[in-house]
């Protein structure tokens, strides 16, 4: 009889596995890159308008921490959190299953405790999906309240579309 040997947790690997996709900013507007999954598809195979709305957040949410902006630091002191308070949004054409999307963002305007952000669902050069968020800084009572000085400063480069990463 042949022992097996156990094996180890993992394999060794020259290369570090790969983090989640985070995007990138190509000068001031934010490029989030996703792949469509059959969880994302309805009966019809086409991807659940809902769908695009947690891909815009994922977005928005990796856009804003690669600028400097920590949410959930801010949550976790207390300071307060965004809320979104209006949406408007196009649905234009369909994602399936297997699309490789990108979602653009890019600071529509930024006032004392505001922000809108526009953003886009694309696939390569087609506009799958088109929306403006707007959001309120608001106390943990939810009160709104001004936006840290810093996040200000940090809306508003990207609003004149000044690269934060040169």
């Amino acid at each position: 009889m042949v022992k097996s040997r156990p094996m180890p947790f993992a394999p060794p690997v020259s290369d570090p596995m790969p983090m989640p996709a985070t995007g990138r900013f190509l000068a001031a507007v934010h490029h989030f890159p996703l792949r469509i999954y059959f969880e994302d598809t309805d009966l019809s195979g086409l991807v659940y308008h809902a769908n695009y709305l947690r891909y815009m957040e994922r977005a928005r949410s990796d856009m804003l921490r690669i600028a400097g902006i920590d949410q959930r630091a801010r949550h976790a002191d207390g300071t307060g959190v965004y809320a979104v308070t209006d949406l408007q949004i196009r649905y234009r054409r369909p994602a399936r299953l297997d699309d490789d999307l990108i979602v653009v963002s890019r600071v529509k305007d930024v006032g004392a405790a505001t922000c809108a952000i526009h953003q886009s669902v694309m696939r390569q050069a087609e506009q799958l999906t088109d929306a403006v968020v707007s959001v309120a800084w608001l106390t943990p009572q939810g009160r709104p309240q001004r936006q840290p000085k810093a996040w200000t400063d940090i809306f508003t480069r990207l609003l004149r579309g000044e690269d934060l990463h040169p």
